[in-house]
């Protein structure tokens, strides 16, 4: 093996040992702020990559050197996680782990390969934890502030293209803001308001609880309300003896217990929606409520834009587990192809006024 190859083969060791015990400190930092088995899966996390440091220490022997520097995505997750310690470091873990080189090096064992792709999937487990608590949540938030974004912009680029005044432009972003803002807000309301009556008729009335006493139990109704609710004659007739008995709850009493906390109230909704919406809506509006008109206010508003949306973009892919810069040119491309149609029109359309 030649005098080059052989330095090639420790400097790539060398990184591959500081990014082992930077993925190390992270699952540690991480395992800080947990309790119970999820501090326990992380800590294992964290004994498995102290393994593959082992491996890349004893190759390097001598000729392990000044600690190389890690990169910079590695760098990042390790600052997030002593600050955050959130989803959104787990979900940047999942995918460190998915971009390991160890499959295709072959200074790395196999079984060094196969713990990469473990861990993949347990961080992703732990993970899912975090995106099922906040998926609707951030649902709300990303559709509402990028609706936000993309309508106003549309909007005041379509506008500002024909050459109104400023105060014109202006007046017709904040209109849009408002009355986009007060749809959203409606729309979620009655959307939420909606989903809770039609759980509410589904459920069991509390009062009918007083009713289970009374039945025969060797021919009861009981029953037919479990058929009823899609389960066959013989399960019905099973747990509707075990409920006479007392030995259980009937699940339809739990979910109608539950039903509130899971769909949430209209007005929380509404209120959650008008403020997303509103946070996008303001942005395209900026440059003109600083006096800007033509079209240094158009750049300029489509600029802010730009970079909101490529946030947006980038939490999402964050938290999917994907490329944040794939979904970031994507919501770009989405909304400033979305505007570019209004500007094109509004310029047309502008000598005709």
């Amino acid at each position: 093996m030649s005098l080059e190859r052989t330095s090639s083969q420790l400097r790539r060791w060398r990184r591959y040992l500081a990014a082992e015990r930077a993925e190390g400190a992270v699952y540690r930092d991480l395992a800080s702020r947990r309790t119970g088995e999820e501090r326990e899966i992380l800590l294992a996390l964290a004994d498995a990559e102290r393994r593959h440091e082992q491996h890349w220490l004893d190759l390097l022997g001598d000729d392990v050197g000044k600690p190389a520097r890690v990169d910079l995505s590695s760098r990042m997750l390790g600052w997030a996680a002593r600050r955050f310690g959130s989803v959104f470091v787990l979900a940047l873990a999942q995918r460190a782990e998915s971009r390991s080189p160890y499959e295709t090096d072959a200074d790395a064992t196999a079984s060094m390969a196969a713990d990469e792709r473990v861990h993949e999937e347990v961080v992703r487990g732990l993970a899912a934890r975090g995106r099922n608590q906040i998926s609707g949540t951030f649902r709300a938030a990303v559709f509402g502030a990028n609706d936000g974004l993309v309508s106003n912009l549309a909007l005041v680029l379509g506008v500002g293209a024909t050459g109104v005044s400023n105060r014109f432009v202006l007046v017709t972003g904040i209109a849009g803001l408002l009355a986009g803002a007060l749809s959203m807000g409606a729309g979620e309301y009655i959307s939420v308001s909606s989903q809770r009556e039609l759980l509410d008729a589904s459920d069991p009335k509390p009062q009918q609880r007083t009713s289970v006493a009374a039945l025969d139990v060797d021919a009861n109704e009981l029953a037919l309300v479990y058929r009823a609710r899609g389960m066959n004659a013989e399960d019905a007739e099973a747990h509707a003896r075990s409920v006479l008995r007392g030995a259980e709850t009937s699940g339809s009493e739990a979910r109608a217990a539950g039903t509130g906390d899971v769909v949430g109230t209209g007005m929380r909704a509404a209120l959650a929606s008008f403020m997303f919406f509103a946070s996008g809506a303001i942005v395209p509006v900026v440059p003109y409520l600083f006096g800007m008109s033509g079209w240094l206010a158009i750049i300029v508003s489509a600029a802010l834009v730009g970079v909101a949306l490529i946030a947006t973009g980038g939490i999402v892919g964050i938290l999917s587990g994907a490329s944040p810069m794939r979904r970031a040119v994507r919501q770009l491309a989405i909304g400033f192809g979305a505007a570019a149609v209004t500007v094109v029109l509004g310029y047309l359309v502008g000598p005709l006024l």
